[in-house]
């Protein structure tokens, strides 16, 4: 029901299919020759030639190629100082900020700790920084809490390109989505993972993000 309540068309059945899996061996070679030309996304994966961009990728996942698709991480000016304020001063409910800042998570309400959480975990996912939203994930967070539309497959494929470019070390994103992408341009996978426990929003998530649960109640 979270996703459904977001408004956002397709990711609820996109990102709770726990029947999807994954190829670590395929994944890594994927970003080992992985290129972002023009937000044209070109690589070889077990000697298949991959090529797609945000229509065509979003033709895959069966999720639409519109709505809000800047990547605010590498250009901040897009938004403006006052509204990069305006956003810190939201999540961290500190209205005497004076600058930007990153948010601490424990500084958020419950539902915006969860939308971080669903975030980092799906939309630009990573493995460092899990407590601290940054401007990207400020932005997105209010995308999501207006239930504007976001442009997911424009906005990870700059962050594939964020991840196959950068010099120090990042998890590989995007596991289950790009597996997707490999079986529909053919490509044979070796051995493929399914999803865990805790990539679900059970509730130790909603445990974490500061909800407390009633006795009977279920987790989703």
């Amino acid at each position: 029901m979270f996703l459904q309540k977001l408004g956002v068309q397709g990711w609820f059945e996109l990102f709770t299919n726990t029947q999807l899996e994954f190829s670590v061996h395929e994944l890594a070679e994927f970003y080992a020759s992985c290129l972002v030309t023009a937000g044209m996304v070109t690589s070889t994966v077990s000697g298949t030639q991959l090529c797609f961009d945000a229509k065509t990728l979003g033709e895959i996942l069966g999720i639409p190629s519109m709505g809000f698709d800047v990547y605010v991480r590498e250009d901040k000016s897009v938004l403006g100082t006052a509204r990069l304020l305006e956003l810190s001063q939201k999540f961290s409910h500190q209205t005497c900020l004076k600058t930007p800042q990153s948010v601490k998570k424990w500084d958020m309400t419950s539902i915006h700790q969860l939308l971080f959480w669903f975030i980092i975990k799906n939309v630009i996912p990573r493995g460092q920084g899990r407590s601290l939203a940054d401007a990207m994930d400020q932005c997105l967070m209010d995308l999501m809490d207006s239930e504007e539309p976001i442009n997911l497959p424009a906005i990870m494929i700059l962050h594939i390109a964020r991840i196959a470019n950068i010099s120090r070390e990042h998890d590989l994103g995007y596991g289950f989505l790009l597996t997707c992408v490999f079986e529909h341009f053919g490509v044979e996978l070796q051995k493929k993972v399914g999803a865990q426990f805790i990539d679900e929003i059970g509730s130790n998530t909603l445990m974490g993000c500061g909800y407390t649960l009633v006795e009977g109640s279920t987790s989703e």
